[in-house]
């Protein structure tokens, strides 16, 4: 086994997203949403699912990000994001491999910087999925 974090039952639209962020139509929903679609929009290899009570995407069964709204703010998360190069210091955590962002509506947040992490992190895993990612 290669170690890494693995995802079983990953489909190129998964309704049980739909249906979570339609319980959330207030601020926090909205935030989550818009960054679980600049998530879905890496690549046409990028798979969703939802793992334990949040959104999850994937390339092949290896996730790379996830969003998960709580009572006042937004986390956007990294399965690997403590290998992440995070020039702009947003990524938050101590775990072994996992950091998140966190966002709260109406806050400004270095979206550029946001951005360049969710790549980065999509690159990772298919540069981990190997040549058929490619």
């Amino acid at each position: 086994m290669d170690g890494l974090l693995r995802f079983d039952g990953a489909r190129a639209h998964d309704p049980a997203i739909d249906a979570w962020f339609n319980r959330r139509p207030d601020a926090l929903g909205a935030l989550a949403q818009q960054w679980f679609q600049q998530m879905r929009r890496c690549g046409d290899d990028v798979l969703e699912l939802f793992h334990d009570g949040c959104p999850v995407v994937c390339v092949g069964d290896l996730p790379f990000a996830y969003v998960n709204a709580f009572t006042a703010h937004v986390n956007v998360g990294f399965f690997r994001g403590a290998s992440l190069s995070d020039p702009a210091g947003l990524l938050e955590g101590s775990g072994k491999a996992m950091r998140h962002v966190k966002l709260r509506p109406g806050q400004a947040s270095d979206a550029a910087a946001l951005e360049a992490l969710i790549e980065a992190a999509y690159v990772d895993v298919r540069r981990l999925q190997g040549p058929a990612a490619a």
